[in-house]
């Protein structure tokens, strides 16, 4: 059996229909594995997708993706349209109308009240909100009466859909987090551990970097569902484990985000005891290069941040090199194989949005080489490392703990020896790189490395906010506790003027091309972040597990409220 054909396609939406449910919990227990644990449940608080995807299982938005890229209403009565009068005909103004009667876990009334406490939470300046790029642009949130909000923005928005919609940016209980503002947001524990929400699920117990126990919602807006009265998620595996957990000894139900080679996806879906489900959206996994200086011999408080401009990567044309010198299409046939494409785009869909840019797919080591002898790099003492005034062309290269992940290192490493770089591995337990711990040197936020690999995305088909996070006040630094979203630390005034005309550009085409002129700044232009492949979101389902629809848009238990047990 061909893997693509028993992938069923690696760019199809795989969808299993839902059983019609007797009764809430009937189906027992719920058993999902993933191979980063959760950190937190407060997506506030982590740019991680393990902690999105977990969360989302309790706190939700005003509106979800669905699986085509469409907008469904979740915690809103209705989208939000020009045509139902939601959305002002000048665009200043998007008003949502809440579903009545819905009711928060702690069985209090959901509010309007709620919606505007969460704005200002993420907005605080304080605060560190690690999806503060889903508010750009918003002049005030008001609640207009208990089940109505309004949003005002500083300028006509093109895409109103950002705040409160998608799982970066669910709507928490006031009352339980009102004095969790600023810099007290990190220091709520019990909040941020087992928030009290309004989805399928609730928090009975939550263990870091470890394991989430879930049970069914009693408050939860449809009397039937969930079909599970329990849930555990289980962290902190590699993805070998994750995806024979479910698809050999079927321990688990769900297993999130198995990034296994070709050849083992293979032999597991020869056991016959579950699928791996996939679909493309924009995923990348990619190389940042810090644009600040990590070394250990500043102070603390001052490694990493625009304080200190990175003393190699400050020329281009290394930063070019160390893209040259890869090669993409074997990094992905070696390891995914179906299940991605390479690239030279961080926004390498929706196919509108895709830039032309494909210079990189070419291997060029001698061109590698070329840029960097001209940079003044050159190895005068023969011992195959490059020096430059006394000081050896030598980067620190992490990543989470992957098998394909150290693959890509290893493989990176060598081509990037061939052209007289000397290159430090480290790698780090996914749950404390994806955590966003303040305290921890390790996270990706943090970056205390030249270079990292991971990879992230957008929720929903518009990439505005994903840009977004690439404006100069978003980078990291200690005052927001490392949760800002620059990862890279880059800084151009220009592609910070861009952003906000392309917040308020109007036609389509034109907007289409500021964002592929945005992904090229960060990328062609400026090559900070360097794009390796669009990965297709990869997770293993149980024979047994019905109602799953895999979701490239938004978290990939968008729908867990709809899982059931086969009979």
């Amino acid at each position: 059996m061909k893997l693509k054909t028993a992938l069923m396609g690696a760019a199809a939406v795989l969808a299993f229909a839902p059983a019609a449910f007797a009764e809430r919990g009937a189906d027992g227990e719920l058993k999902i594995i993933q191979s980063q644990a959760a950190s937190t449940m407060n997506q506030y608080l982590s740019s991680g997708t393990k902690d999105i995807n977990a969360s989302s299982m309790v706190s939700e938005p005003l509106a979800s993706y669905k699986p085509d890229g469409t907008l469904m209403a979740r915690l809103a009565a209705e989208i939000p349209t020009l045509e139902n009068g939601g959305v002002s005909a000048d665009g200043k103004t998007i008003t949502w109308k809440l579903l009545p009667g819905v009711k928060w876990s702690d069985g209090t009334d959901f509010t309007a009240d709620d919606v505007v406490f969460t704005g200002q939470y993420c907005m605080d300046p304080a605060g560190g909100c690690a999806q503060l790029s889903k508010f750009e642009g918003i002049e005030k949130i008001e609640a207009v009466d208990p089940l109505t909000v309004k949003i005002t923005f500083l300028k006509p928005k093109t895409n109103p859909y950002s705040a409160f919609v998608g799982a970066l940016a669910p709507i928490l209980q006031k009352a339980q987090f009102e004095k969790c503002l600023g810099a007290n947001a990190s220091s709520c524990t019990e909040a941020n551990f087992k928030p009290i929400g309004t989805g399928p699920f609730m928090v009975t117990d939550f263990k870091t970097n470890d394991v989430a126990v879930f049970e069914a919602n009693p408050h939860y807006r449809d009397p039937a569902k969930p079909a599970f009265a329990r849930a555990t998620l289980k962290g902190g595996n590699d993805a070998m484990s994750t995806a024979r957990a479910v698809m050999e000894t079927a321990e688990y139900d769900y297993g999130w985000n198995t990034q296994i080679e070709p050849e083992v996806q293979a032999q597991m879906i020869a056991a016959g005891k579950g699928k791996f489900v996939t679909a493309y959206g924009g995923l990348v996994e990619r190389l940042e290069l810090n644009m600040t200086d990590p070394s250990s011999a500043l102070p603390e408080g001052e490694r990493s941040t625009v304080k200190h401009p990175h003393p190699i990567f400050s020329d281009i044309r290394v930063r070019q090199a160390l893209s040259m010198a890869i090669d993409r299409s074997l990094l992905v046939e070696i390891g995914y194989g179906e299940a991605a494409r390479p690239t030279c785009n961080l926004v390498p869909a929706p196919e509108m949005f895709a830039s032309d840019n494909t210079g990189c797919l070419t291997q060029d080591v001698e061109g590698a080489k070329k840029l960097l002898d001209e940079a003044g790099w050159t190895d005068t003492d023969g011992d195959g490392i490059r020096d430059k005034d006394g000081k050896k062309l030598s980067l620190v290269f992490q990543t989470s703990v992957n098998p394909i992940r150290q693959n890509f290192q290893a493989m990176i490493k060598q081509w990037w020896n061939d052209v007289g770089i000397e290159v430090e591995l480290k790698q780090i337990d996914p749950s404390v790189f994806f955590g966003g711990d303040a305290g921890s040197p390790d996270t990706f936020q943090k970056f205390y490395a030249d270079v990292q690999m991971f990879a992230n995305e957008w929720d929903g088909t518009d990439p505005q906010a994903y840009l977004a996070q690439l404006t100069c006040e978003k980078a990291p630094k200690p005052e927001d506790q490392w949760q800002g979203e620059n990862i890279p630390r880059f800084c151009n005034p220009d592609y910070d003027a861009l952003i906000k005309e392309m917040l308020t550009t109007a036609d389509a085409g034109a907007r289409a091309e500021q964002i592929k002129k945005l992904n090229d700044m960060v990328t062609k232009d400026a090559m900070v972040t360097v794009p390796l492949a669009n990965r297709a979101r990869f997770s293993a389902v149980s024979n047994t597990l019905l109602g799953v629809e895999m979701n490239a848009w938004d978290s990939e238990y968008w729908n867990v409220a709809d899982w059931s047990r086969a009979k």
